[in-house]
């Protein structure tokens, strides 16, 4: 879905759904509560966030898993498969699986490392490990009380900070933000100079460290050139913008609810608008990876990659807990 504009502030409409807030915020501290959080004989790092929509934690874990490469960890992925109708623990495979069977995300993460997908995160996680992983980053789950993480690392979108303080569906916040903190042992900023340091400032309790998701130099020259661009991300406006700044001619845009999936007559229109403006199609990795193989060729992508400040506390949090 798109994320909705009323999120970002306060108003008439989140007071009227606050009452389903109250029941959203009680599901959510009850089963935190009475979970039994099953310890995993290997270390379990969590990369989760506390808001809905894009914050980077995808991003965040693909970087923690390259960490963890480059200290020779055969660490694998973990995922609830968001929007993949696949139940049961998968090995994701890219050449035989699409985003219907496992979602987007996992398909994405599929490229850095093994990656497993299955609604029961703890049997999930039991199937990597038997496959010889040594470590799991689970991608998202900060909400779920089926296992014991080891490390959680929290993402933030530096900009769109906790939007207007309020629990879904009033407001973007999966849990009251005080409680999700005392769970964190790190939390990321992500965003420019600018916004993360507003974001410091509105929220000086919170100790945070940045990062900003920056497009990977691939070698192609994006100035002047006319691109149609279509994303169906958190906030596809973050992707237009990027391409603004690497001095692409955004001649058309089109914004798609997170992890939409693209029809053939949504793709038949977005290139009939690309030929009609002169212009190539742009998407990102995320939105890539639901496209037909056969839409592939006529589509280009901009990869975006987190880049740290100073990874020393991330790398000093998984020296922490023995990786």
């Amino acid at each position: 879905m798109k994320t909705p504009k009323f999120w970002a502030r306060d108003g008439l409409l989140p007071l009227v759904l606050t009452p389903l807030s109250w029941i959203w915020r009680f599901e959510t501290n009850r089963r935190l509560k009475n979970g039994k959080r099953e310890r995993l004989p290997v270390p379990l790092i969590c990369v989760g966030n506390l808001t809905a929509g894009g914050t980077g934690k995808t991003p965040m874990a693909i970087a923690v898993m390259e960490m963890l490469l480059a200290h020779g960890t055969a660490a694998h992925f973990v995922s609830r498969g968001y929007g993949g109708t696949n139940r049961a623990p998968l090995l994701v495979d890219p050449t035989k699986n699409s985003a219907s069977q496992t979602g987007d995300e996992p398909l994405l993460l599929a490229a850095f490392a093994p990656t497993w997908v299955g609604h029961d995160r703890a049997a999930t996680a039991k199937a990597a490990i038997a496959a010889g992983a040594k470590a799991i980053v689970l991608d998202d789950g900060f909400q779920n009380a089926g296992l014991h993480y080891d490390l959680s690392i929290l993402t933030i979108d530096a900009e769109a900070g906790f939007g207007n303080g309020r629990i879904l569906p009033a407001g973007p916040l999966r849990e009251p933000i005080a409680g999700g903190l005392k769970r964190a042992d790190l939390v990321i900023c992500i965003g420019d100079e600018d916004s993360t340091a507003k974001f410091n400032a509105d929220w000086p309790a919170i100790e945070t460290f940045r990062a900003a998701l920056l497009p990977l130099k691939t070698g192609m020259d994006w100035q002047g050139q006319r691109v149609f661009a279509f994303a169906g991300i958190g906030r596809p406006t973050k992707f237009f913008a990027t391409l603004k700044s690497l001095g692409a001619n955004v001649v058309g845009a089109r914004a798609f609810g997170d992890h939409a999936p693209y029809s053939s007559a949504i793709l038949r229109r977005l290139e009939a608008e690309a030929i009609a403006l002169n212009a190539q199609l742009l998407t990102t990795e995320k939105d890539a990876v639901r496209l037909p193989v056969s839409f592939l060729p006529k589509v280009l992508t901009v990869p975006v990659r987190l880049e740290f400040d100073d990874a020393s506390a991330v790398i000093a949090a998984l020296a922490s807990v023995g990786l």
